[in-house]
């Protein structure tokens, strides 16, 4: 059986792209004994503060959504912030959860930590069989780190700590910053931007040749929810959409939703980052969960939620 519609349950990073949708998915299923803290009222990365919260509250569930995140180009230039914070954030909940006799929480992962020359489609056993991308391999590594403290909880302790790993996301409450953001916010801030003072190209990052898989940031909170409910034992599972396209395909694709007719322009000097990211999702939907946002209905949606106000999200920290 899973949680009745009374347990307290503890969403970590709340405010950030993919706990708020865990929030607003949690609501809509009828749960609303919700628990959570603004990074002002609790620094995620200080482990005393964390410690006291959790045996404070004595949530009977955690989804643990708080991270540090960003893209290439953060990734790459603040190497240290993105192993250290997500250690210490992933590190002191999972620690202070096992403290508190909290025996159930998920884990979000990435696509990411999977090698870079990966069989395609990735499947969950593909972890460590090879080199990480060197663009984003600190925050891998850290995400790799926080698996392996879920998994040696649950062979030690019996616990019910289990990972989620998703594909790449986008939705409300995206980062559209063009210095810290993913492709696909950066894109439709690119396009949007180039419309509005009728540019003749815009700029995209690389060859436009790599694939990637997205996944709409309400379908990861609803396969959340449903393993949740699931009532689910301590195990890793992919989850995406179950198809990838060339980054030069999206790019065409966000140009003809945002109206823009000028020209794309591949930036060649910049990096491509891992040549194709597609999960193997079969383990979760053996169990009856399948994606159901299309990526252009899911565009549609991010660019309308950028138009109404979201470009203010400037930082990249889930807290």
């Amino acid at each position: 059986m899973g949680l009745s519609k009374t347990a307290k349950i503890y969403v970590a990073g709340h405010s950030g792209m993919v706990g708020s949708a865990i929030v607003r998915r949690l609501k809509r299923g009828g749960y609303h004994n919700l628990c959570t803290a603004p990074h002002a009222e609790l620094d995620l990365t200080d482990q005393r503060s964390v410690f006291e919260f959790l045996s404070d509250e004595k949530p009977d569930f955690i989804f643990i959504a708080a991270a540090k995140v960003g893209g290439i180009l953060p990734n790459s230039t603040h190497r240290a912030e993105f192993l250290y914070d997500n250690l210490a954030i992933e590190a002191n909940l999972i620690h202070g959860a096992f403290k508190a006799g909290i025996d159930r929480l998920c884990f979000l992962g990435s696509s990411c930590i999977y090698p870079r020359e990966c069989p395609q489609p990735i499947k969950e056993e593909f972890l460590l069989s090879g080199p990480l991308e060197e663009t984003n391999k600190s925050y891998a590594i850290a995400k790799i780190a926080g698996i392996s403290l879920c998994e040696s909880y649950n062979d030690q302790y019996g616990t019910d700590y289990w990972v989620l790993m998703p594909s790449n996301l986008y939705g409300p409450k995206d980062n559209f910053d063009l210095e810290a953001s993913h492709v696909l916010p950066a894109l439709i801030r690119k396009v949007h931007e180039a419309k509005s003072t009728e540019s003749p190209t815009i700029s995209v990052w690389g060859s436009g040749n790599p694939r990637r898989e997205f996944l709409h940031v309400d379908d990861l909170a609803d396969a959340c929810v449903f393993l949740m409910e699931k009532d689910t034992t301590g195990s890793v599972f992919n989850v995406g959409s179950g198809s990838d396209l060339t980054i030069k395909e999206l790019a065409e694709t966000v140009c003809s939703i945002i109206g823009f007719k000028g020209d794309i322009i591949y930036d060649n000097e910049r990096p491509d980052g891992t040549p194709q990211k597609l999960l193997d999702s079969s383990r979760l939907q053996k169990l009856g969960w399948t994606a159901t946002t299309s990526l252009r209905d899911g565009i549609e949606q991010t660019y309308a939620s950028y138009l109404e106000g979201f470009a203010k999200y400037k930082n990249f920290d889930g807290n």
